[in-house]
């Protein structure tokens, strides 16, 4: 049968977001630092401005060789051009519904709230520094873990010398809340 009649999927839907697409709690806002935003702001604007136009320029001088069928340039680059759309409509789109917070105008400074650092430590006295991020920012190697993640949940609205009661796949973990920081 002709293609022309067969829906098929060649992995390349322009409407999936895949991994990126960070599914929010029902009803919650899409919160972020004001450097979170600043950072999506930033590479929004540089795929509009420098890497969309360059790849453009690319496919269009591939487009001119000829036989498109079998020409890379032209391929790799109509690809290139799908997934930077993507991106684009992704980062839009969460700019869109962001709730940008401060985390120095926090008044409750001793207490665990959206961008405070936090150090603390486990039932094996190992010791932890995390920062509570909004889902966009969030990178766990590097620290900065996501406001709906289990450990933010189970530190939100403690404070310094408190323990709380951390629940996991692997049992329950006791947790003792050892600094609390906020950016100045």
């Amino acid at each position: 049968m002709n293609k022309a009649f067969v829906k098929e999927s060649d992995g390349d839907d322009d409407d999936e977001l895949g991994s990126e697409d960070i599914k929010l709690p029902a009803g919650t806002k899409n919160y972020i630092t004001t450097g979170g935003y600043q950072r999506l702001r930033e590479e929004l604007a540089h795929l509009m401005t420098v890497e969309r136009p360059s790849v453009v320029q690319v496919v269009s001088w591939a487009a001119s060789n000829g036989d498109r069928s079998e020409n890379g340039d032209y391929l790799y680059g109509k690809k290139r051009l799908r997934e930077i759309d993507r991106r684009m409509r992704f980062l839009t789109k969460r700019l869109e519904i962001a709730e940008v917070v401060d985390p120095a105008a926090q008044p409750n400074k001793d207490q665990i709230f959206f961008g405070a650092t936090v150090v603390y430590s486990d039932k094996a006295g190992e010791e932890f520094r995390v920062t509570i991020v909004g889902v966009d920012e969030a990178e766990p190697l590097l620290g900065k873990i996501s406001w709906i993640s289990p450990v933010a949940r189970a530190l939100t609205k403690a404070r310094e010398g408190d323990t709380v009661t951390l629940r996991t796949p692997a049992g329950i973990d006791e947790l003792d809340i050892l600094e609390v920081i906020y950016p100045t």
